[in-house]
Formats: structure tokens, C-alpha cells, sequence
């Protein structure tokens, strides 16, 4: 870890807690900053409040009072889930007062470089393949981020001949300043966090960020087939390293004649990666052109490849029961990812599918819902789920409470040979704080049902 005098005594406002709020005020302290928390649970209530109590920072709880901002902080490290419109943010931006993330501080007293990954959909996949395909060279690696590891915990213990993997969402890049990777990914953009960005050009900046103060002797690696993900590659001063499952690439990474090739060099057959799903080729994609930078070799990519399955609550094989197969899509957070899960598919499919209510219409699944014999809805969105369903003429419908409840229920219409998915096509937060906890609960019934 860098020992940087950057804080010491300035006086520093975390916003929020959480993993990385915990990480990010314990890390200012050992750095000599002065430190306040402000979390909006309620002190009696919040264990992590109190043990940063106990190391001597300073700790208010139970709401944001907008007059926390006279006391002349200089800098906001602000939790990811808090958004911009939040009043004591807004009024931090009035008062020009810098506002950034953790992964930014952990960016600063890192010694080791980062390979960062952001994207729409496959995020965590690609995360995962990277990180799994450089241990198997027996690089020393890391892995961190919005993958569940707080990236200023990994931080503070990497040194310089290892590389940290860091998976990393719009909210995360929003906040940072001086964060450069050694190599970045952009995997794709679709309509996502809307409510939270406002508008898709927004959105987009953020994504955009990842390569901002990149330079030539990074790399950065991007989506061919994605018009708007070349204007961000267009705008980059890094080594531009694209890949396509449409078109060759001769400079990049690209599919031709069922198998994937990187600067013309034939990698793997594709019938012979184990991960399921056309989506994920992408993601198969971006990793092998990470893992190339690194000079890793064929032989490691492929012993990846070969048995790498996918990530826990990414279209993840749960077991057979009865000849029907149970798959955990619990991330598939959009109507997007539950479309790529869907089209995995050749079986008939009973689809467990609902959330929190965004706004969305849900419109876009119907082309996708063929192979749906039955639907399963729960959640905010349980009743615009259903219309879709009607109109696409899933003749089998019912709603049910939680996610609990629609898995004995989904067994019950099913039959030897279906594929049983959990793919809500929305956030947990209605009902879940998280999607792995959603997933896991998922994971129970089903073992509970064999």
C-alpha cells in the first residue's frame, strides 16, 4: 500500500456505509484523516457504525442533515447506491466540494495495476473468466470491485507484482478522479439505471469514465459491434483493442469459422467452452484479449475455458430433479439479461420472473418468451409480467408471493425435460436487499423441493 499524506488532517465526510463506506472511512483514518460517517440507519441499529465508533471516527446516524455540509469538509467519498439527487449531495455539489467513490481511494494506494471491467450485462462473467485464466498461468492476481470484494480492502494489501481484476458499475465511475487502468473493458451498453442516471447520456458518460485519463500505454477494450460503445473507444487515448462476434478483426479478437481468434491466432474452439449461452461469447471475448495483454498462454485460456461454468446467480446450473434442469439467473437485473438467458434455451422453459417496478413495460421479452410454457411472477412487476405473458400467449400464468413460494409452484408446471429459470427481468429491491439474496433463497427451495 502507497503511504500517501493526501488526507492527513483534512477533513473528510463519508457518505453512507455499506462494505465500501466501512472500508473507505477506515482507510482515510490510518491515512490521518479527519473523519465523519453519516449513515442513514439508526446508530442502536447499525453494527458497523459502531465499531468505526470504536476506532475514534467520528459517527452521525439516522437520517442526512443537509447542515453537516457547515462544517467545512473538502472532500465527500460517497457510497455508490446514494444518488446525485440526494439533497446533502446536491447541496456538496453547490458547495464545489470534490465527491468520489471508494475506488477511487483504493486506486491511490494501490501498488498494483488494475485490469477494470464495466458494461451493462456480463460484468461479472468477465470479471471471473480474467481473474480465473491468470491464476491458471500462475500470475499473482486479485480479484475485486462491484464482484463483491471492496476494491480498498484488496488495495491496501496488493503489491506491485500482483494485478487486481476490479469489476466496476456507472455508479462507481461516476466518482472517480485520477483512476487509470492498466487495461479496461467496456462489454456493452444497454437502457439500465435510468432512474438513477436520468437519461441515457448520461449514462453512457458514466460507462465512459473507465477510460478517461488513459493514456497509450494502456489498453482499452471495447465492443465493435456497438456504435456507441466505439464513440466512448473513439474519444480514448489508450491502445484500442476491439472484438466482434460479427466481423473479423484482424487487430483484435473475433469469431470465424467456429472458433475465436486474437490477432489472427486461433485460440479455442467454440464447441469446446464449457460456459453456456450466446451472450457469454462476448464476455468469452473480452477476457481472452485481457489474458493475451498479460501473455497468457493458449494452454491456461483453454483449461479455463473448458470448465468454467459461470458465476454464482448468473444463469448458474443448479441441479436436476425429475429430469428438470434449475438454473439461477438471479443477477439478470434487466429485461436485457433475462432476453440473452432466455435465448440459452432450446428447452420448453417455466420462467420465474418479477421485481421492483422501474417503470418498465416489459414489451421487449415478448419475441423471447417461444420457448416459455409457463410463467411464474412475483414482486412490484408480477402484473405488467403477466400481460406480457398473455400477450405472448403463455397459455400458464400465476403469481405468487416470493420467490420461495415459485419454486414448487414452477415444478408443479413443469415436465421431464424443462428448464426451470429464475430470470426476474428486475432489481430484488421490492422484496430482496439483494440479488444474491434473492438467488439464494432460490437455491434452498430447490434443494428443499429434491
Amino acid at each position: 500500500m502507497k503511504q500517501i499524506n493526501d488526507y492527513r488532517h483534512r477533513k473528510i465526510l463519508v457518505l453512507g456505509l455499506a462494505k465500501s463506506g466501512v472500508s473507505a472511512a477506515s482507510l482515510l483514518h490510518k491515512l490521518g484523516a479527519f473523519v465523519t460517517v453519516n449513515d442513514k440507519k439508526p446508530f442502536s441499529e447499525n453494527v458497523e457504525a459502531q465499531r468505526l465508533l470504536e476506532q475514534g471516527i467520528k459517527v452521525i446516524c439516522g437520517e442526512h442533515p443537509i447542515e453537516l455540509l457547515d462544517e467545512g469538509f473538502e472532500l465527500v467519498v460517497k457510497n455508490p447506491g446514494i444518488p446525485y439527487n440526494n439533497p446533502i449531495v446536491k447541496k456538496a455539489e453547490e458547495l464545489h466540494i470534490p465527491i468520489i467513490t471508494e475506488v477511487e481511494l483504493a486506486y491511490q494506494i494501490s501498488e498494483a495495476p488494475f485490469i477494470a471491467i464495466t458494461g451493462t450485462n456480463g460484468k461479472t462473467t468477465t470479471t471471473t473468466l480474467i481473474y480465473e485464466m491468470l491464476k491458471a498461468a500462475e500470475k499473482k492476481v486479485l480479484i475485486a470491485g462491484n464482484i463483491g470484494t471492496v476494491a480498498s480492502d484488496v488495495a491496501q494489501t496488493a503489491t506491485d507484482d500482483q494485478t487486481i481484476v476490479l469489476e466496476l458499475s456507472s455508479f462507481q465511475l461516476m466518482g472517480i478522479d485520477t483512476f487509470n487502468p492498466k487495461v479496461a473493458i467496456l462489454t456493452n451498453i444497454y437502457d439500465a439505471h435510468l432512474d438513477y442516471h436520468g437519461t441515457r447520456k448520461e449514462y453512457v458518460k458514466a460507462k465512459g469514465n473507465i477510460t478517461k485519463n488513459q493514456a497509450k500505454k494502456e489498453y482499452f477494450i471495447v465492443n465493435y459491434d456497438q456504435a456507441e460503445v466505439m464513440e466512448i473507444a473513439h474519444k480514448s487515448k489508450a491502445m484500442l483493442i476491439p472484438f466482434s462476434t460479427k466481423e473479423e478483426l484482424h487487430n483484435g479478437v473475433y469469431v470465424k469459422d467456429n472458433a475465436i481468434f486474437f490477432n489472427d491466432e486461433k485460440i479455442i474452439q467454440i464447441e469446446k467452452i464449457a460456459l453456456p449461452g450466446k451472450h457469454n461469447l462476448e464476455n468469452i471475448l473480452c477476457a481472452i484479449a485481457a489474458a493475451k495483454l498479460f501473455n497468457i498462454s493458449n494452454n491456461a485460456i483453454n483449461t479455463v475455458l473448458h470448465t468454467f461454468r459461470g458465476v454464482k446467480h448468473r444463469l448458474q446450473f443448479i441441479e436436476e430433479i425429475n429430469g428438470r434442469k434449475f438454473y439461477n439467473d438471479s443477477k439478470a437485473t434487466n429485461i436485457l439479461a433475462t432476453t440473452k438467458a432466455l435465448q440459452s434455451f432450446t428447452q420448453p422453459v417455466v420462467l420465474l420472473a418479477g421485481g421492483l417496478d422501474r417503470g418498465n413495460e416489459f414489451t421487449q421479452l415478448i419475441p423471447y418468451l417461444n420457448n416459455v410454457k409457463a410463467l411464474i411472477t412475483f414482486g412490484q412487476t408480477a402484473e405488467k409480467l403477466e400481460e406480457i405473458g398473455r400477450m405472448a400467449g403463455i397459455k400458464a400464468i400465476s403469481r405468487v408471493d416470493n420467490v420461495e413460494e415459485a419454486v414448487p409452484k414452477a415444478y408443479a408446471l413443469s415436465n421431464e425435460g424443462d428448464v426451470i429459470l429464475l430470470s426476474p427481468a428486475c432489481a430484488s429491491w421490492d422484496q430482496y436487499k439483494t440479488f444474491e439474496i434473492r438467488g439464494d433463497i432460490f437455491i434452498k427451495a430447490v434443494h428443499k423441493l429434491k
